[in-house]
């Protein structure tokens, strides 16, 4: 992989150009555009820029319609129920944190289920969104089957991320995590580098493990994390996002091949509202520079999830953000095709 640096701002603002001249207004590009050029910026390319013209396929296919906003179903309380009407999966997903946060400001606890919409990309981004509002942040979609049950010969479960976010003044713990060991995006960075995974990452034709991106990339038979407890986990989120949200499941998804029409979940806390008015930062601390000391192996250093984000943030800002030339190249393409 051939690698440059880019502006921050002008990896945003080409983003933006492009999603205009596809159908979306003025606000709602600059909108979607930073939430992709976010991604790139923290470090998580894979789905950021090297996603973008997975992004500009399903537009130009109709499975994404770019003019159109998610609309509530219902109202319970605590528990919000919208449908994302095919709209830009980014942008449902942003507004249903919104709502979420919202929603925990002034009762403590706010939950919502979105049906029908589409890959939501980086799923760290709301999680950040939820820290940077001041709440405890959960949320998790399902996908397309892509990660075979324990024991299982085919894919029939989705690595269905999910993200946990608390807010922390030394820098919050946001964790971001695929259902499969190393996500699809992961493991075709690797494979467009011709390189192994450093670990099993999935399983070949005879069902030994492999570190084979192209092996396992084939089938679609991505190894589970924690064997038999990632698919169980996989299942009951796939379960908990369909039932809420009144909307499909990962079997249903199967039939297009495509994450279009998914169903996701956003949960939110806010401690000053459930009887904890003073922040636990010192129990945070606590908790963090314990885990920090404990003895390693070898040259290795214990982190805790996001703990290099900001740091990442800011040489990208300082530097420009790291892209792969050849991504970028197709992705300048779609200002004039």
């Amino acid at each position: 992989m051939s690698e440059t640096r880019i502006p921050y701002t002008k990896l945003e603002q080409t983003f933006e150009q492009i999603l205009i001249k596809s159908g979306f207004s003025a606000e709602r590009a600059q909108a979607c555009a930073a939430l992709f050029a976010q991604a790139s910026l923290d470090g998580v390319a894979s789905h950021g820029l090297n996603r973008f013209p997975t992004f500009m396929k399903m537009i130009r296919e109709g499975y994404i319609k770019p003019d159109v906003v998610p609309v509530l179903e219902g109202d319970y309380g605590v528990l919000e129920r919208w449908h994302g009407m095919a709209g830009p999966g980014p942008l449902n997903a942003q507004h249903c944190m919104d709502r979420a946060i919202a929603m925990a400001k002034e009762k403590g606890i706010g939950c919502v289920a979105l049906s029908h919409t589409n890959h939501w990309m980086r799923a760290g981004n709301y999680g950040w969104q939820a820290v940077d509002a001041g709440c405890i942040g959960i949320c998790f979609t399902n996908t397309i089957p892509n990660m075979p049950a324990w024991g299982g010969s085919e894919p029939v479960l989705g690595n269905n991320p999910l993200v946990i976010a608390i807010p922390r003044e030394n820098g919050p713990i946001v964790l971001d995590m695929a259902m499969s060991q190393f996500s699809y995006g992961k493991m075709s960075a690797y494979l467009r580098n011709k390189a192994q995974l450093p670990y099993e990452g999935g399983f070949d034709q005879s069902g030994k493990l492999s570190k084979d991106p192209a092996t396992i990339l084939e089938k679609e038979m991505a190894l589970p994390i924690g064997l038999w407890k990632g698919a169980g986990l996989s299942l009951l989120l796939d379960i908990l996002a369909a039932v809420l949200s009144n909307g499909n499941a990962t079997h249903h998804l199967g039939a297009t091949k495509v994450d279009h029409a998914m169903s996701q979940v956003f949960l939110c806390f806010y401690l000053p509202k459930l009887g904890i008015s003073e922040y636990p930062e010192a129990q945070l601390d606590a908790i963090i520079d314990n885990l920090k000391s404990a003895a390693v192996f070898g040259d290795n250093e214990v982190r805790y999830p996001g703990e290099n984000i900001l740091k990442i943030r800011a040489e990208n800002l300082q530097k420009g953000v790291p892209v792969d030339e050849k991504i970028w190249e197709k992705v300048l393409e779609f200002l004039v095709n």
